[in-house]
């Protein structure tokens, strides 16, 4: 990398901490506008939040050095994402939105009381602090392989960066910046693409020089059985995931809340074909990678094939695509502790500008926290090792449950809480226990498939004996009797608060298409007129340029 690279990478983090502080402002008016973003937000930017959130430099990382290594196996991977999100689009997203619940753990709370609220909540921002890790390292590394600078400096610069711009501008900033990266992230990936092919002398010299099985969508621990147990795994962490809950709670309708999932499916059937053709090429270029180096495969390709700037401009996109599943789980996580801990058990009466306060100070806390964690993943056995473990033990667990109770009037606190225990301690003896001391160790298939399978299986239990005694949960048939309805004027109220908040947010956004655009263009030229970076810059310039004028000139 040279000055330019830097000069590039600083240029859009400034554009980036400038949008969180643009929300510090609209975050502070009211604990609905921070934490729900006003309860209205246009369904497409919740859907590309969403599938950028999912989204991160892991997929460059742990799917791209699956994709040195195997070939087509990591767009399998990719496309049970898609299967996945589609599942939770027909059935599940309008029943979170149905609930008339800001959160999960609000509805948990509701539907099971304190108690199982605060079981969950506990957990879930233990499992919080272990997955924005899992995407703070894989980004660290990037820029280490790129840069003069140590892998904990990386991590420690672009944690601090997430940070703070999410500590400032609450839901609102997370969902811009979040389109905003989708849009760096696009960008850098097919200036990436042609180059790559170039560098090889086409696309026929893939196919042509590539490993025997390079094409075959399954291998080793891959199998079709570890993929089939996947869908079921990314179907309740996209479904049931805190964070990603909140993408279908803050819409307007249900039918917004589908289009969310839809938007976030379709995202993912389009995206293998593009993100994973890198480090394929790059196994071409260099098949003599070994260990954890692979990790690195997509770093070292763009640094081969990129003129100065452009490397700066990837890293641009990798880390937006970081910060942007980072931001999520940071902002799910000081929204649960200040509306869920804090207000619930130390301090009922607070005010909403005290809760927002208070979700500030822990985003610093939790920030930092995950800062010290990301540091400590290569002693884990390597960021594949971590999120694929991490995903088989508690994604089923603390999820399934809770996804399974939307339809059902009969699980209780007692139920789904003894489900959860019994997942987690059957998957950690399995992943832990056993191969420490027994010397045995399920393979990937059968560890993922015990994850998801086992919860169900114990619900569906519970669910037979409690429909042969005839039992039904007073407080779900609370919940379903409950009116969530405001007064007119209250409603009133927020529908114009919340159609402000969407105006200024989707200006921000087409201004800093525009930017981005702009600058891109601008990198093109610099970067001795490469005219594939030029026409990629000129056409999001393009079109923010026509968005600014019909949606914001012309209002």
């Amino acid at each position: 990398m040279v000055q330019l690279d830097f000069i590039v990478m600083a240029v859009f983090a400034v554009l980036i901490f400038a949008i969180g502080l643009a929300f510090t402002r609209t975050g502070s008016k009211s604990s609905q506008a921070f934490f729900e973003a006003g309860g209205e937000t246009p369904w497409w930017i919740n859907g590309l939040s969403l599938f950028i959130s999912y989204f991160s430099a892991g997929t460059f990382v742990v799917w791209g050095s699956i994709a040195y290594k195997h070939g087509l196996v990591a767009n399998t991977i990719q496309l049970t994402m898609a299967i996945s999100g589609l599942i939770v689009a027909v059935f599940i997203a309008a029943r979170w939105k149905r609930t008339g619940t800001r959160t999960a753990a609000e509805y948990i709370g509701l539907r099971f009381g304190t108690r199982a609220q605060q079981f969950y909540t506990y957990l879930i921002l233990i499992l919080s602090l272990v997955n924005t890790s899992a995407v703070l390292y894989p980004v660290g590394k990037m820029v280490y392989v790129a840069t003069p600078f140590s892998l904990e400096a990386c991590i420690i610069g672009i944690g601090i960066l997430i940070v703070l711009y999410t500590a400032a501008g609450g839901l609102w900033a997370v969902l811009v910046t979040d389109v905003v990266q989708f849009i760096i992230l696009m960008a850098a990936v097919l200036i990436v693409i042609p180059a790559s092919f170039a560098q090889i002398g086409g696309v026929s010299n893939l196919f042509r020089q590539a490993p025997a099985d390079f094409f075959e969508p399954f291998a080793n621990d891959y199998t079709a059985g570890f993929m089939l147990a996947f869908i079921g795994y990314q179907t309740v962490y996209i479904g049931g995931n805190w964070s990603y809950v909140q993408r279908y709670t803050s819409v307007s309708s249900e039918r917004n809340a589908k289009k969310v999932a839809y938007l976030f499916a379709f995202l993912y059937a389009l995206s293998p074909v593009i993100w994973m053709l890198p480090p394929m090429i790059y196994r071409i270029i260099n098949p003599d990678l070994h260990g954890l180096e692979p990790e690195g495969a997509y770093m070292m390709l763009c640094q081969r094939v990129l003129p100065a700037g452009l490397i700066g401009l990837v890293l641009s996109g990798m880390i937006s695509a970081t910060s942007s599943k980072a931001n999520t789980t940071i902002n799910l996580s000081a929204t649960v502790f200040a509306q869920d801990v804090y207000r619930s058990v130390f301090r009922p009466g607070a005010s909403e500008k005290e809760q927002i306060l208070v979700a500030r100070l822990f985003t610093l806390l939790f920030g930092a926290g995950t800062i010290g964690v990301a540091l400590l993943v290569p002693l884990a056995g390597g960021i594949v090792e971590v999120v694929l473990s991490v995903a088989a033990i508690a994604g089923g667990a603390l999820f399934a449950p809770i996804i399974w109770s939307l339809y059902s009037s009969r699980q209780t606190a007692f139920s789904v809480v003894f489900t959860t225990i019994v997942a987690l301690v059957v998957s950690l003896s399995f992943k832990v226990l056993l191969p420490a001391f027994a010397g045995f160790k399920l393979d990937r298939s059968v560890e993922t498939l015990l994850g998801v399978g086992l919860p169900l299986a114990v619900l569906g239990i519970f669910e037979y004996y409690y429909y042969t005694q005839g039992m039904k949960s007073p407080r779900a048939l609370a919940l379903q009797q409950a009116t969530t309805r405001e007064a007119p004027a209250v409603q009133k109220i927020h529908h114009e608060a919340a159609q402000q908040q969407n105006r200024f947010g989707i200006t921000v956004i087409i201004a800093a298409a525009a930017f981005v655009g702009a600058g891109i263009a601008l990198l093109g030229v610099l970067a001795s007129s490469n005219m594939t970076v030029v026409a990629v810059g000129s056409v999001i310039f393009l079109l923010a340029g026509t968005a600014l004028y019909r949606y914001v000139l012309r209002a």
